[in-house]
C-alpha cells in the first residue's frame, strides 16, 4: 500500500485517481498520519427501471403486512 502526504496528493491527484482505478490502495497523510485512503470504487449495478419494478413486485407477493394499514405505518412514523 502506497503512503503519501496531502500536499503531494493535491498536487498529482489524477495520476493516484488513475492508480487507485488500475487496483491500488493508495493512503493520504497529513503530518505523517493517515487520514484518506484512495481505493477502486465499487462496481455499480446497472439494473433498468423496469427490472427494479419487476423485482418490487415480486418482493411484495411473498410478504404482507399481516392487518396494518399503510395509513397506520404512515401515521407511526410521523410520532
Amino acid at each position: 500500500m502506497t503512503q503519501v502526504g496531502a500536499y503531494e496528493a493535491k498536487t498529482r491527484l489524477s495520476e493516484l485517481l488513475k492508480r487507485a482505478a488500475s487496483g491500488e490502495r493508495i493512503v493520504v497523510t497529513k503530518h505523517g498520519v493517515p487520514v484518506a485512503e484512495l481505493i477502486p470504487a465499487g462496481k455499480t449495478n446497472n439494473v433498468s427501471p423496469k427490472e427494479t419494478i419487476a423485482a418490487i413486485k415480486s418482493f411484495r407477493k411473498g410478504h404482507r403486512l399481516n392487518g396494518v394499514s399503510i395509513r397506520e405505518l404512515i401515521e407511526e412514523g410521523r410520532s
